[in-house]
């Protein structure tokens, strides 16, 4: 397990997203990207996960190949889960690699990508 200052969480997911392919991040419109320490439970309890389930991140909108025109949407919100992701880090490098992951997850999400295109993607 990693700890990192909430500041450097943020550093981590600012330079995680700047190593994204350029044209995926550059489109992205109208999207908060935040971090809690973990998911609440009302979250947990919304996407029927289990106790030994974990949530590293999550979309919460309306996914581009959905919006059929719509114009005005509120923000969508992509949140990444710091407890989580340092659990699943033995180094700051591992660490980053898990932010920049579940960033690129999430971001497939967005786009209107489940979770078998996505694991057909990776």
């Amino acid at each position: 397990m990693v700890q990192v200052t909430d500041e450097e969480f943020q550093r981590l997911i600012d330079q995680a997203l700047g190593e994204l392919p350029g044209e995926h991040v550059k489109n992205i419109k109208n999207v908060a990207i935040l971090y809690e320490d973990q998911p609440t439970p009302e979250q947990r309890q919304e996407l029927r996960l289990r106790n030994d389930q974990t949530l590293l991140g999550l979309y919460q909108g309306t996914p581009l190949s959905q919006r059929q025109g719509m114009t005005h949407l509120l923000p969508d919100k992509i949140t990444l889960f710091k407890l989580p992701l340092q659990n699943r880090a033995n180094s700051p490098a591992e660490l980053k690699e898990e932010i920049k992951h579940t960033l690129w997850h999430e971001i497939a999400h967005y786009y209107g990508l489940d979770h078998d295109k996505i694991r057909a993607l990776e």
